[in-house]
């Protein structure tokens, strides 16, 4: 996505062509909503901003899937589920989440889990 918009901009430069910037933002991540989501959806309990408990933390997350093809698509397919063998021995249970919550939390890991 970065380098598609990097490419565009450089289009629109280099032929003149003026391009408003929130055209080629990235979505906004509400942080808020994704830790409360989280927390509604008991995700603290394997797993921290910056440190691994029973699973990884997400900041390692965002470092392995960021700018890696479909990982939105493959982190939400983990959290609804399950997943096996991608951090160690330890399974990551289904859990029962809507697509939009699980992505909204996806999107907030992959940015970075910010708390503001």
């Amino acid at each position: 996505m970065i380098q598609l918009r990097h490419l565009l901009i450089s289009l629109a430069v280099s032929t003149g062509v003026a391009a408003s910037a929130s055209v080629f933002a990235e979505p906004a991540v509400d942080a808020a909503r994704a830790r409360q989501i989280a927390t509604q959806h008991a995700c603290f309990g394997c797993h921290a901003i910056d440190k691994k408990l029973v699973g990884p933390a997400y900041r390692d997350v965002a470092v392995r899937y960021n700018g890696k093809p479909n990982a939105v698509t493959t982190l939400v397919a983990h959290i609804q589920n399950g997943s096996s063998g991608v951090w160690g021995a330890v399974p990551m249970p289904a859990n029962a989440i809507s697509q939009s919550d699980a992505q909204t939390v996806v999107q907030w890991v992959l940015a970075g889990s910010k708390t503001d």
